[in-house]
C-alpha cells in the first residue's frame, strides 16, 4: 500500500513553523519579512499562483504586495520597476511572475533582480552557488521537493533517482540536489529529456521518479517498478477545464508505488513555503 506525501499537511506545519519564526522577529522590535509579486498582465494561472503566495504570507504574518502592470508595458519600464524593489530596504524578497509577453526577455528581467533578493532562486548567481554547494537560495520548486523527501524520511542514499525533464526551475536543479553528498541526497542520477532514448527502460530502474515534463499523465504505470518513489511536478491545465492534472497517470501509478505525490495537494503547496522560507532566510541575513 502506497504512502501519500502530502503537501497540503506538510506545508501547514511548515506555515506554522515560519509563523512562530515571524512572531520572534517582531517580539525583537523587528519588521515582518516581506515578499513582494510582480505580474505583468492578467494570465489565469500566474494570478491564481500570485494570490495563493499574498494569502500564504497574510496567514504567518509576513507582509506581502502584489504590484500588477499592464502586460503592454515595455521592457525598460519593468526593468525600472525591478530596480525600485532591488533598491528598497523594506522588501526582503521579490519574484516577477513568469511567463512575461513575448516581447520582454525573461532571461534579462531574471538577471537584473538582486541575488540577495532572488528568492526563486533564478538568477545564475544562485544557480552557480547551488551547483557549487554553496550558501544560496535554492529554486522554491526543488527546495520543496528535497524538504518533503527529508520530512518523510524517505531514504535517498545510493538509490536511482531518475528526473524526466531539465529545465532550469525544476529538472536540473532537482537533479544536482539529489547527487549531493547531503541527506537527502547521494542519489545517482539520469537527467531524461525529449530526446532521451528507452526512457521507459531507464525509468523502470528507477527508485525515485520526478516528473517535470508538463505533459498530463506522461508516467504510466508500465514505466515504474513496484515500490518506487513518485514526486509529480505537474500542473497541466485543459481548455475548458476546471480541473489540473498531474504529469503522472495517478489512478494507476500509485498502486505500484512507495510513497507518491497528489496533484493538486503536492509539490505545488511545498513550492509556495519553500518561497516564503526564502524570505525570510532573506529577512534574517539583513538583521
Amino acid at each position: 500500500m502506497y504512502q501519500l506525501l502530502d503537501g497540503k499537511l506538510l506545508s501547514a506545519q511548515i506555515k506554522e513553523e515560519i509563523k512562530l519564526e515571524v512572531e520572534s522577529l517582531m517580539a525583537q522590535g523587528k519588521r515582518a519579512p516581506n515578499l513582494v509579486a510582480v505580474i505583468v498582465g492578467n494570465d489565469p494561472a500566474s494570478e491564481t499562483y500570485v494570490n495563493s503566495k499574498a494569502r500564504n504570507c497574510e496567514a504567518v504574518g509576513m507582509q506581502s504586495s502584489v504590484i500588477r502592470l499592464d502586460e503592454n508595458i515595455s521592457e525598460e519600464k519593468l526593468l525600472q520597476q525591478i530596480n525600485l524593489l532591488n533598491n528598497d530596504k523594506n522588501v526582503d524578497g521579490f519574484i516577477v511572475q513568469m511567463p512575461l509577453p513575448k516581447h520582454i526577455n525573461e532571461q534579462k528581467i531574471i538577471e537584473t533582480i538582486s541575488p540577495e533578493k532572488d528568492v526563486d532562486g533564478f538568477h545564475p548567481i544562485n544557480l552557480g552557488k547551488m551547483m557549487l554547494g554553496q550558501e544560496a537560495f535554492v529554486s522554491a520548486t526543488p527546495m520543496g521537493i528535497m524538504e518533503m523527501l527529508k520530512r518523510y524520511n524517505i531514504d535517498t542514499k545510493g538509490k536511482h533517482a531518475v528526473v524526466i525533464g531539465r529545465s532550469n526551475i525544476v529538472g536540473t536543479p532537482i537533479s544536482l540536489l539529489l547527487s549531493r553528498n547531503t541527506n537527502p541526497g547521494n542519489c545517482t542520477v539520469t537527467l531524461c529529456h525529449s530526446q532521451t532514448k528507452n526512457l521507459k527502460e531507464i525509468c523502470l530502474q528507477a527508485d525515485i521518479i520526478v516528473a517535470a515534463i508538463g505533459k498530463k499523465h506522461f508516467v504510466t504505470a508500465d514505466m515504474v517498478k513496484d515500490g518506487a518513489v513518485i514526486i509529480d511536478v505537474g500542473i497541466n491545465r485543459i481548455a475548458g477545464e476546471k480541473k489540473i492534472y498531474g504529469d503522472v497517470d495517478f489512478d494507476n501509478v500509485a498502486p505500484k508505488s512507495s510513497f507518491i505525490t497528489p496533484v493538486p495537494g503536492g509539490v505545488g503547496l511545498m513550492t509556495i513555503v519553500s518561497l516564503m522560507l526564502n524570505t525570510l532566510k532573506s529577512a534574517k541575513a539583513k538583521r
